[in-house]
C-alpha cells in the first residue's frame, strides 16, 4: 500500500520529517474533535485527512508559534470576557422583568 500523498511530495512543503509528524498529529486532533475541515478528502481517516491539507497548502507551520500562542490567548479572554457580559446582561434583564412584575401585582 502506497502513501497518498507521498512523503516526498510533503517534504518538499514541510522542511522537517519532525515537523511534518508533529503538524500531521495536531491537525488530525483538530480534526477529531470537530475543527472544521478545509477542503474535501479522499480519506477517511483523520491522520490521511491531515496530509491531505498540508500537502494542498491549506495547514502549514506557523512562522512565528509564540505570537500564534499569543493571539489564541487573546482570543479566549475576548470570548471569556463577552460571554460575561452576555451573563450580565441577561441577569440584568430577569431583574427588570422581575421588578415590572412586582410593580403590576
Amino acid at each position: 500500500m502506497m502513501l497518498r500523498p507521498s512523503i516526498d511530495t510533503l517534504l518538499d512543503r514541510i522542511p522537517s520529517k519532525y515537523s511534518l509528524c508533529v503538524l500531521q498529529a495536531k491537525r488530525a486532533h483538530e480534526l477529531e474533535f470537530g475543527a472544521k475541515p478545509t477542503q474535501e478528502f479522499k480519506a477517511v481517516k483523520s491522520t490521511l485527512r491531515a496530509l491531505e491539507e498540508i500537502n494542498s497548502g491549506n495547514v502549514a507551520i506557523h512562522p512565528d508559534p509564540e505570537a500564534k500562542r499569543a493571539a489564541v490567548l487573546a482570543k479566549a479572554e475576548a470570548d471569556r470576557l463577552a460571554q460575561e457580559e452576555e451573563e450580565r446582561k441577561i441577569k440584568e434583564q430577569i431583574a427588570k422583568e422581575k421588578e415590572e412584575e412586582g410593580e403590576k401585582i
